[in-house]
């Protein structure tokens, strides 16, 4: 078995992540979350050599439209079955994705997409059932955490000894309480069913950190209140490596194949 990922691209204009494991018999590919257009999705599939019907499944994280506005065109048009929690499915529309094609995640219990394990997990954040997931082939773990006001046991139990970690900071606290935004949606974005500031997710993966640790990516980064510079330092700090060592999920080209 072996296991490689990587993202489309990551931030509030957008978020899709796949995930492939290839077996001994079989190959299978994951995309956690959808939030562009379809033909945008096509495309960035294309820049990373995959065709929409290499896909097994579309697994979700929540409802807000940077990460669930391309699922339900995309599965219609290619018939990729959609898993998402009950609270999600709620908020959208019946028709929105086909009911043959909707499957349903129990955020405590693991499935299986061909061969691809996925364990959903829940998490403080303002949407109605959200998750997050880790992935695996049965011997290595991929933990993503993309959104996420402030971390809990069940979150670093979740994500404790995974080989490659895609982590959320979404912001650096300063600038976003220094820029433009209303103080009603800095309070959003800052509390603790917002996003991970810089400091916060290093605080985690200072917590999370151990020997096996093969990829970190900070992702979700806010254009206007982060910059990749500022996200890598908090991240390299916690590690003890070079800022070249830690990976950035952008908006605009995600971050190619990484193999585990």
């Amino acid at each position: 078995m072996t296991m490689r990922f990587c993202s489309l691209g990551s931030g509030s204009e957008g978020n899709a992540l796949v995930v492939e494991v290839n077996g001994l018999t079989s190959t299978s590919r994951v995309m956690m979350d959808c939030g562009f257009g379809l033909a945008e999705t096509e495309e960035r599939l294309a820049r990373v050599g995959l065709m929409p019907h290499d896909l097994d499944a579309i697994v979700v994280t929540h409802e807000h439209s940077d990460h669930i506005g391309g699922v339900a065109r995309f599965a219609r048009k290619h018939l990729t079955p959609v898993w998402l929690t009950h609270g999600t499915a709620r908020v959208l529309s019946e028709r929105a994705i086909p009911a043959a094609l909707r499957r349903y995640v129990d955020p405590h219990a693991a499935f299986a997409v061909g061969e691809v394990e996925v364990t959903p997990y829940t998490v403080p954040h303002d949407a109605y059932e959200p998750v997050q997931y880790v992935f695996s082939d049965g011997a290595s773990r991929l933990g993503v955490l993309t959104d996420v006001g402030s971390t809990t046991a069940h979150i670093e139990e979740s994500l404790a000894g995974c080989a490659a970690l895609v982590l959320e900071a979404n912001h650096d606290l300063s600038m976003l309480m220094a820029g433009p935004y209303p103080y009603s949606l800095k309070q959003r974005v800052s509390g603790r069913f917002g996003h991970l500031d810089n400091a916060s997710a290093g605080s985690l993966l200072r917590r999370l950190r151990h020997g096996g640790l093969k990829h970190v990516i900070a992702a979700h980064l806010s254009r206007q209140n982060n910059t990749p510079l500022l996200a890598r330092q908090a991240f390299a700090d916690v590690l003890g490596v070079d800022l070249s060592e830690v990976g950035i999920a952008c908006q605009d080209q995600g971050f190619d194949w990484r193999s585990l």
